[in-house]
């Protein structure tokens, strides 16, 4: 049987992302591949970061896969449905099985069917990928098949013969993290990843997945795939990981893709002594909460070998926070953004503008948060409603004849989504300006460089930005 593993990266049709250039490794894959391997099941994957569609298509028609499994997620959905229609439209690949995962397919799970997924995994991918690829060697299935044949699997949903949409019963979360092999990073070019990082940010660097699920509330977050749980793997098994990786590549910096990860103290302070042990030097990024933080927290981290800190705030204004139940105190905010640079971690922290109620004194709040602060790095969002997520639910509840987009499912993703905001939607994109303008000429004030040209060029932006947002708001 010849299972293929993608998903619908493509970096060079991306200029935003071009950009940005940290492209990421898919770990949910290589996190599949590497279990289908542990359990004698051979497998490719098709890493399409750094290739094209029509190598894609042509790998496709090479190969003809008995099973196409691909990672959806916001960024890629419209080029894995591209993909889907391709295989569908292939004589040679007509009982090619396709499957979809990932964070965008629970909630959307009969538009995924009805455009061209056969099945379609909700939750944890590892234990029922590997029951569909059993279940589809033994049963000798082919795709004409009633999906009936995968009805003994949890944690599944298919078309039925009469249309309809057929869910399994819920698959448990896996419990013990260290069960899993490692990511298989050696059935993709990892190289490439580095080399774009390097050459884009001067450093390279490699991700490290060390736990599954969050326990918090937010409400525009989604925990579609892992859950609102809190599953970790020891200190040792993540040390152990580090080391592989330490003798296989070569890299700067190890980016922790966990959601918060001094959740744990008692972890944290385990995962340090672990480093000592085998006396490993790295340097290392990290998200987490300003409520999870204190002096003590910021110490062992920086003995730990990290160098930056991203601390969520999401808005300076208290109200705001409270309505996006954040559960956390935009004084303690600020205070721990401080804290970490005093440390010498560097801290960035996470701003979304334009969330439901939303006024233009909050924003003015989240500049003066900002400028008090002081973080090295903050980035801006304009909040949408993800399906699925409290935020999602709000809105739809609080408009129901609004479609939030002019287009149809297919041809559009939850970021095109938009919502009746406080003002027009043209206007926080002028806030956005207003916001990073104002900041960032704050910063050159406090650097004694606010007469440089530069400056006032900032200057000029700050008042752009104010007319456009005086004019856009009505």
């Amino acid at each position: 049987m010849h299972i293929l593993l993608s998903h619908g990266y493509f970096l060079c049709d991306d200029p935003k992302e071009q950009v940005i250039m940290k492209p990421y490794p898919p770990l949910g894959l290589l996190y599949l591949s590497a279990w289908l391997d542990m359990h004698g099941v051979e497998n490719e994957i098709f890493d399409t970061a750094f290739s094209t569609k029509e190598t894609f298509r042509q790998r496709l028609m090479e190969s003809q896969p008995r099973i196409l499994a691909l990672y959806v997620n916001l960024m890629t959905k419209l080029n894995v449905l591209e993909i889907a229609r391709f295989v569908r439209s292939q004589e040679t690949l007509k009982n090619t099985l396709i499957v979809f995962g990932g964070p965008d397919v629970t909630h959307n799970v009969e538009d995924y069917l009805r455009h061209g997924a056969d099945l379609i995994v909700i939750g944890e991918g590892e234990h029922t990928m590997l029951e569909i690829a059993l279940t589809a060697n033994a049963s000798h299935f082919t795709r004409t098949q009633s999906g009936d044949a995968f009805a003994h699997i949890p944690g599944l949903a298919f078309l039925q013969s009469d249309g309809s949409v057929f869910k399994t019963t819920s698959r448990e979360k896996i419990r013990d993290l260290d069960t899993l092999p490692f990511p298989n990073r050696l059935k993709i070019n990892l190289q490439l990843y580095l080399d774009a990082w390097k050459k884009a940010h001067g450093h390279s660097a490699v991700s490290v997945s060390t736990q599954r699920g969050c326990p918090y509330t937010c409400r525009w977050c989604s925990t579609a795939v892992y859950g609102q749980s809190y599953r970790r793997r020891s200190p040792e098994n993540v040390v152990d990981e580090i080391v592989w990786l330490q003798k296989n590549y070569d890299f700067d910096l190890i980016w922790f893709v966990d959601d918060v990860f001094t959740i744990s103290h008692k972890w944290l302070n385990e995962f340090r002594d672990a480093l000592r042990n085998r006396a490993l030097k790295v340097q290392f990024e990290c998200i987490t909460r300003a409520d999870r933080l204190n002096e003590e927290v910021l110490s062992v981290l920086k003995e730990a070998g990290c160098f930056r800190v991203w601390i969520g705030a999401e808005s300076g204004s208290q109200r705001v926070i409270d309505a996006m139940d954040r559960r956390v105190d935009v004084g303690q905010v600020r205070e721990m953004i401080r804290s970490a640079r005093h440390t010498g971690i560097e801290a960035g922290t996470f701003i979304m503008l334009g969330y439901p109620g939303e006024t233009e004194a909050d924003i003015r709040e989240t500049v003066r948060h900002l400028k008090d602060a002081n973080p090295d790095l903050f980035t801006i969002t304009v909040a949408y409603p993800i399906k699925g997520t409290g935020l999602y639910e709000e809105v739809q509840a609080s408009s129901p004849d609004y479609s939030g987009s002019a287009l149809p499912w297919e041809q559009r993703t939850d970021r095109e989504l938009d919502f009746r905001r406080t003002y027009p939607r043209r206007y926080y994109d002028f806030s956005v300006r207003w916001t990073v303008n104002s900041v960032l000429l704050h910063k050159a004030t406090l650097a004694g460089k606010a007469l440089t040209f530069k400056s006032m060029k900032l200057l000029g932006k700050v008042g752009a930005a104010r007319v456009g947002m005086w004019v856009s708001r009505f």
